[in-house]
């Protein structure tokens, strides 16, 4: 029954995925507004994993309106989902992405942000990118953690993604994320956090099995400033860790 769920499941969001996107590149020709059917498009898909995933969602405190900077711990892929359906914001990710067979590029039209972490000249361009988004009026979401984890900790944010927030003295909202599933089954640490070494489809496989699971999703009150972008760093990850519930 779970692997007929599963096929299922994955089938259904393969067939929102390629039909959204070949209904946005079609119609992107003709329609003058490309921000906003580039942010409708990438809204309908996320929502399309929310529906077919059993996803609930469940929000504490309010997310920012856009324009906003964005930050959350990282836990799974499944984050950019959860976010999206409740933050209307674009992701920053890790540049390899970009590279993945098919999703890469669909991920690249969907105004993902790219940035090679490892290298240190590409975050002033990242950081330019950004600033233009959001005066562009779009919010931007990044993990500055810098990789997604099993949930029993939030590991130390990487002080490099606040440079530009630092020296342009731009306020960061912040958001906590994590997940439960129903009890007798396997735990979310298991089927939603994304931290060992499977593969991506063989984990959104192994996802879609159980029959639900629940995202929190809890908001800051106010957004966060410093000159100083360690310190930044700092504060942002102690008002995420006190919101924090630990994924068991």
């Amino acid at each position: 029954m779970k692997d007929i769920r599963a096929t299922v499941r994955f089938v259904s969001f393969v067939i929102a995925t390629f039909g959204l996107y070949g209904a946005w590149w079609i119609t992107s020709f003709f329609i003058p507004n490309k921000l906003y059917w580039r942010q409708l498009a990438f809204e309908l898909w996320t929502r399309s994993f929310v529906v077919v995933s059993g996803m609930k969602i469940e929000v504490i405190g309010e997310a920012p309106k856009p324009p906003f900077f964005l930050v959350s711990n990282h836990l799974s892929y499944v984050d950019i989902a959860a976010l999206r359906a409740v933050a209307r914001g674009v992701f920053v990710a890790k540049h390899e992405i970009k590279d993945w067979f098919l999703a890469g590029r669909i991920v690249r039209d969907m105004g993902i942000i790219f940035i090679d972490r490892k290298n240190r000249r590409d975050i002033p361009r990242a950081g330019a990118e950004i600033i233009q988004r959001l005066s562009d009026g779009e919010g931007v979401i990044v993990f500055p953690e810098g990789t997604s984890t099993k949930g029993e900790e939030i590991l130390p944010f990487n002080s490099s993604f606040f440079e530009f927030a630092a020296k342009t003295d731009l306020p960061v909202s912040y958001a906590s994320i994590s997940y439960r599933t129903p009890p007798g089954g396997p735990t979310a640490s298991e089927v939603v956090c994304w931290w060992d070494d499977t593969t991506f489809l063989a984990h959104m496989y192994r996802l879609f099995k159980i029959r639900e699971f629940t995202a929190v999703v809890t908001f800051g009150d106010e957004p966060v400033l410093n000159i100083d972008r360690k310190k930044l760093a700092d504060e942002l990850w102690t008002k995420v860790h006190e919101r924090f519930v630990p994924v068991i």
